[in-house]
C-alpha cells in the first residue's frame, strides 16, 4: 500500500481519532472529568479531522465530474487539476487527462478531415460544374475534348472516393492479408510500367493520387535478379505506386526515380526504397510525412503537371506496411527523399 494511499489516509484517520479518544479518556480518569464532556469533545475533534480529509477526497472528485461533464457535451479544452497527487486521485485526474488530451487531439482530426475532404471534393466538382455549364449555355461544344476534360475531373472523383474507402476499411481492420510468393522484379517491373502508362494517358489534368509527370525517369533496380518475397500484392502494389507519385511529384524537371529491391533479414522478407532527386525532407519533418493530408512546408512540387496530391498516398503505404507487421520511414539520404520500406517475408513455422 503507497503511503500516500486513499486507504492510508482513512487508516490514518481510524488511528488518529481512536487516539484522541483514548488521550481524552484518560485525561478525564485523572482529572476526574465528567464523561459526558469528554464525549462530546471527542466528537468533535473527529468530526473536525473527518471533515478536513473528506473534504480533501470529495473536492477533487466533484471537479472531476464537473470535467467529465463537459467532455461529454463536446468540450475537451478543460483539464482536471491535482494530476500530481501521489494517490489514486492522482491516478484518475491523469487518466482524465490523457483521455481529454486524446479526444481533443481526434475532434481536431474530424475537423481537419472534413476541411481537406470538402476542400479536395470543390476543385473536380468545380471544374466539372464549369464544363457542363459552357456546354448548356452553348458557350463551348460537346466534342470529344470537351467530354474528355468532364470525363478526367470525374475520373479524379473516383480516386478520391476510393482512396477514402481504402483508408476507411484499413482503419476498420476489414482488409485481409492474401499473402503469397512472388519473383520481385517481374512484379515490380509491371508496377512501374502501369505507372509509366497511367501517366502519359491521363494528360494534363491533374489527378488524386496519381502523378501525371511524363518527364521523369523509373528506374528499377532489384538484386539479386531471382529475388523472391512473401507479401499481399495487392497491399504491396499500393504501397510502391503511392511512393513512386509521391517522388515523381517531387522531382526536378527530368529527374530520376529509383525503386530497389534486396532480400531482408527473414526467409522472404524484403527490403524496398525509392529514392527521388527532388528537395528531400526536413528532419523536423519526417516523422509527419505519413500522417493524412500532410503535404509538408512545399507549397509547389517541382515540375510541370505535378500538382500537391491528397496528402494521403503516404498514408495509405504506411497503413499498408502495417498490415504486413513491417516497417516503413524517411532514410538518410545524401540527395532527394529516399524512404525505405521493410517486410517481414513468410511467417515462422510454430513447432
Amino acid at each position: 500500500m503507497r503511503p500516500f494511499s486513499i486507504k492510508a489516509k482513512l487508516g490514518s484517520l481510524v488511528v488518529i481519532s481512536v487516539f484522541i479518544t483514548t488521550g481524552l479518556l484518560m485525561v478525564a480518569l485523572r482529572t476526574e472529568t465528567e464523561l459526558r464532556f469528554i464525549t462530546v469533545f471527542s466528537m468533535i475533534a473527529t468530526l473536525l479531522i473527518t471533515q478536513f480529509v473528506a473534504h480533501g477526497l470529495t473536492a477533487p472528485l466533484d471537479e472531476m465530474n464537473t470535467v467529465a461533464k463537459g467532455i461529454s457535451h463536446g468540450d475537451y479544452t478543460r483539464r482536471v487539476s491535482g494530476a500530481d497527487r501521489r494517490d489514486e486521485l492522482g491516478d484518475l485526474a491523469s487518466t482524465i487527462n490523457r483521455m481529454a488530451d486524446d479526444l481533443e487531439a481526434e475532434d481536431r482530426h474530424r475537423k481537419e478531415l472534413i476541411a481537406n475532404v470538402s476542400h479536395e471534393l470543390r476543385t473536380p466538382i468545380a471544374a466539372l460544374r464549369a464544363v457542363l455549364e459552357n456546354v448548356v449555355d452553348g458557350v463551348s461544344p460537346a466534342d470529344p475534348e470537351t467530354m474528355l476534360t468532364a470525363l478526367r475531373q470525374t475520373e479524379r472523383l473516383g480516386r478520391l472516393t476510393e482512396t477514402l474507402l481504402d483508408l476507411s476499411r484499413l482503419d476498420n481492420g476489414v482488409v485481409p492479408l492474401r499473402s503469397r510468393r512472388f519473383e520481385v522484379w517481374p512484379y515490380l517491373s509491371g508496377v512501374l510500367k502501369e505507372a509509366n502508362l497511367a501517366s502519359s494517358q491521363r494528360g494534363p489534368i491533374s489527378g488524386s493520387g496519381h502523378h501525371t509527370r511524363t518527364d521523369v525517369h523509373l528506374h528499377l533496380d532489384v538484386s539479386p535478379p531471382e529475388l523472391t518475397a512473401h507479401a499481399d500484392a495487392e497491399r504491396l502494389h499500393q504501397v510502391v505506386a503511392n511512393l513512386i507519385d509521391n517522388a515523381v511529384k517531387h522531382s526536378p524537371p527530368h529527374g530520376r526515380v529509383t525503386v530497389r529491391a534486396r532480400r531482408g533479414i527473414g526467409p522472404e522478407s524484403l527490403d524496398l526504397e525509392v529514392q527521388d532527386e527532388g528537395p528531400g525532407i526536413p528532419e523536423q519533418e519526417r516523422h509527419r510525412v505519413f500522417e493524412r493530408f500532410n503535404r509538408g512546408t512545399a507549397q509547389y512540387p517541382h515540375g510541370p503537371g505535378s500538382d500537391g496530391g491528397t496528402g494521403l498516398g503516404l498514408a495509405i503505404a504506411r497503413w499498408a506496411v502495417d498490415l504486413h507487421g513491417g516497417r516503413i520511414g524517411v532514410a538518410e539520404s545524401a540527395r532527394g527523399c529516399l524512404i525505405r520500406v521493410t517486410l517481414p517475408g513468410a511467417p515462422r513455422p510454430r513447432h
